[in-house]
C-alpha cells in the first residue's frame, strides 16, 4: 500500500513535467535566453520584448556596447546608388548613419553627369519584423530630415523569410539582430540569396569575452548593471535581462563564422572589440 501511495505521488508530480518536456519537443524546442520555449512562444515573446524597449533601444545599446555598433558604417563603405538591406534595424540607427557616409561622398565633390542618376537610385531598405520599431525608426527618419528623396524604405517583414530578390543588394547589415532569430542558419541563407555577387554581408552582434577577469568584470556589468539601467531608463528591467541572458546564448565567434562560412560566403572573418564584448563579423557573397 505504502509503495502503491509513493508511486501515485511521483506519478502525480513527473506527469506534468513530462508532458510540458514532450509539448516543447513536439513544437520544437528553442531558447529564450536562459529559458527553454517553443519556436511560436519565442517569436512572440521576442516580438513582446522589443515592443517595450523600442522607445529607449538606441541608447540603451550605446550602454550595452559602448556605441561600437558605430564602426559597423565605416566598414561598410557606402556609395550614391548603392542598395543596401539592413535587417532588425527597425530604430534606423544604422540606416541613418549610411545615409550621412552616402551624404559625405556626394559632398566630397562627386559632380558630374551621373550624380543625379545615382542619387536617384540609392536605396536604403530598413527591415524589421516588429512594426512598433518601424514606427520609431519612421518618426526620427522625419526628425533627422531623412528620406524624404524617397532613398530611405520601411519594410515591415522577417529575417528569416525576406520579400527581397535574388541578387539585389549591394550591401547587408544586421546589428545586435541575429541573436534574437529562431532560426540563424536560415538567416544567413537569406542574406546570401538576396545579395549581389561582390556584396557584403556585416553582422556586428555582442558576443564572448575571452580573458577570464575582463569576462568577470562583463559578467559583473552584463547582469547587474545593465537591467537595473534599463528598469531605470526604460522602466523595464524583464527585457534587458531577456537580452543578457540571450548574448551568452549566442553562439561563439569561431562558431559563428562557420555558420557564415556554411551560408556560402567567402572570405569570412571577424574581429573582437573590447576583448570581444562585440565582435564583427563579414562575408562576400562571390
Amino acid at each position: 500500500m505504502a509503495l502503491r501511495n509513493v508511486t501515485a505521488r511521483l506519478g502525480n508530480k513527473l506527469f506534468p513535467l513530462l508532458c510540458s518536456t514532450s509539448k516543447l519537443l513536439h513544437s520544437h524546442a528553442t531558447s529564450f535566453g536562459f529559458k527553454h520555449v517553443n519556436e511560436e512562444e519565442k517569436a512572440r515573446m521576442v516580438g513582446d520584448v522589443f515592443t517595450s524597449v523600442a522607445e529607449s533601444y538606441d541608447f540603451m545599446n550605446d550602454l550595452m556596447s559602448a556605441g561600437l555598433h558605430r564602426l559597423l558604417v565605416s566598414m561598410l563603405n557606402p556609395f550614391p546608388g548603392m542598395k543596401h538591406l539592413d535587417v532588425a534595424g527597425g530604430t534606423g540607427d544604422v540606416a541613418f548613419r549610411i545615409l550621412e557616409n552616402i551624404n559625405r561622398v556626394k559632398q566630397r565633390g562627386l559632380r558630374d553627369v551621373f550624380e543625379d542618376t545615382l542619387e536617384a537610385e540609392t536605396r536604403i531598405y530598413v527591415c524589421d519584423i516588429n512594426p512598433n520599431m518601424l514606427n520609431v525608426g519612421k518618426q526620427r527618419a522625419l526628425e533627422k530630415g531623412f528620406g524624404e528623396d524617397g532613398c530611405l524604405v520601411w519594410v515591415e517583414g522577417h529575417a528569416e523569410s525576406l520579400s527581397f530578390q535574388n541578387d539585389s543588394m549591394d550591401g547587408y547589415t544586421i546589428a545586435f539582430g541575429i541573436r534574437n532569430v529562431t532560426h540563424i542558419e536560415k538567416v544567413l541563407s537569406e542574406a546570401h540569396r538576396v545579395l549581389k555577387p561582390g556584396g557584403r554581408f556585416l553582422c556586428l552582434e555582442l558576443s564572448h569575452v575571452g580573458i577570464p577577469l575582463f569576462k568577470e568584470l562583463y559578467d559583473y556589468y552584463s547582469f547587474s548593471v545593465i537591467p537595473y539601467m534599463g528598469e531605470l531608463v526604460a522602466g523595464d528591467r524583464e527585457s534587458y535581462q531577456y537580452l543578457v541572458e540571450s548574448i551568452r546564448r549566442f553562439p561563439a565567434q569561431e562558431k559563428f563564422a562557420s555558420m557564415i562560412a556554411d551560408a556560402g560566403f567567402q572570405k569570412v572573418e571577424y574581429e573582437n572589440l573590447v576583448g570581444g564584448v562585440v565582435a564583427i563579423h563579414s562575408g562576400l557573397k562571390i
